[in-house]
C-alpha cells in the first residue's frame, strides 16, 4: 500500500471512530439532570436493581468510549508521523 492509500484508510477509520464516539457520548446518561429531577420530584431508585443496572451500563459505555478515544488518538498520531518518517 502506498502512503496516500494509508492516509485514506486512516481517515475513513477516523471518521467511523468519531461517529461511534459521538453516538456513545450521546447514549450515556447525564448525572446532573438525574439528581436535579430526583430532588424536585422526590423520586428515587433505591432498589438494588435500579442502582446496579444503570451503573453497569454506564460503566461499560465509559470503558468503550475511553477505548475508542485512545484508538483514535493512536491513529491520528500514526497518520501524522508515518508520512514524516518516510520522507
Amino acid at each position: 500500500m502506498t502512503m496516500p492509500t494509508l492516509e485514506i484508510v486512516g481517515g475513513i477509520i477516523l471518521l467511523i471512530l468519531c461517529a461511534l464516539i459521538i453516538v456513545l457520548c450521546l447514549s450515556q446518561e447525564q448525572k446532573s439532570q438525574d439528581s436535579m429531577s430526583a430532588a424536585l420530584t422526590g423520586a428515587s431508585s433505591d432498589s438494588f436493581y435500579g442502582k446496579n443496572e444503570g451503573r453497569t451500563k454506564e460503566a461499560i459505555l465509559n470503558k468503550i468510549t475511553r477505548a475508542f478515544g485512545i484508538i483514535m488518538f493512536i491513529i491520528v498520531l500514526a497518520i501524522n508521523i508515518i508520512p514524516i518518517s518516510s520522507k
